[in-house]
């Protein structure tokens, strides 16, 4: 096992669960662990250095976020997503990031709400030449700012419980069509509409941002 490489590799041993937890999402999330893939948990706890009840812990986690599904006799394996999942994913998305930009843009005081948005982009475009899962997370950092910064607490905790299967939806078709997403250009033009004060521009920026990725992720896939 010495010579593994990856996200599975053994954990200090402080915050075992929240690590297991961050480590499995990534090999999820980065194909290390494959959709479809079975959970073994004799495998896992000793490539994670981990006893098998905090793997437990951490995989229970993880189907709490989508991640991970319970098949028969309660097997657990890498969720696998199909293309009608991707699309209701994607819906659900624009219903709520739209709905962020719309009651930001609203907003008369929005300069630092703005200002807070360009500065998740320029951490977007740095991350272009990092690793991917720094990739998924610089991305995700925008979409989630989006919704945070409006105060909206049940908009936020829906985004957030979301966040799994959103997560799951971008390695969809693999990393190339991932990376198409996360064009920086095309998330500027939803800042720009927010900053412009223009309510349904910026409803039909979020909107037309996710259509164009769920299409570029179904469009490889078919």
């Amino acid at each position: 096992m010495a010579d593994q490489k990856g996200a599975l590799l053994g954990l200090q041993r402080t915050n075992l669960r929240e690590q297991a937890v961050a480590a499995l999402r990534t090999a999820i999330t980065s194909g290390e662990l494959r959709p479809r893939s079975a959970l073994v948990e004799t495998e896992l706890s000793e490539r994670l250095g981990i006893s098998r009840g905090t793997l437990r812990e951490a995989l229970r986690q993880l189907q709490q976020e989508g991640l991970v599904v319970s098949g028969a006799r309660g097997r657990l394996s890498v969720r696998s997503l199909d293309q009608k999942e991707v699309r209701d994913i994607f819906a659900v998305r624009g219903a709520l990031e739209s709905l962020a930009a719309s009651e930001l843009a609203a907003q008369p005081e929005r300069d630092g709400h703005v200002a807070e948005l360009r500065d998740t982009l320029s951490r977007m475009e740095s991350a272009g030449t990092e690793r991917l899962d720094d990739r998924i997370e610089a991305d995700l950092d925008f979409h989630r700012a989006l919704c945070r910064l409006t105060g909206n607490d049940t908009l936020v905790h829906s985004w957030t419980s979301l966040e799994g299967s959103i997560r799951m939806s971008i390695m969809y078709a693999g990393t190339d069509r991932a990376v198409g997403n996360m064009d920086v250009a095309r998330h500027a033009v939803i800042i720009d509409a927010i900053a412009a004060g223009d309510p349904g521009g910026a409803r039909d920026a979020v909107v037309a941002h996710l259509n164009w990725a769920a299409d570029n992720l179904i469009a490889t896939a078919i």
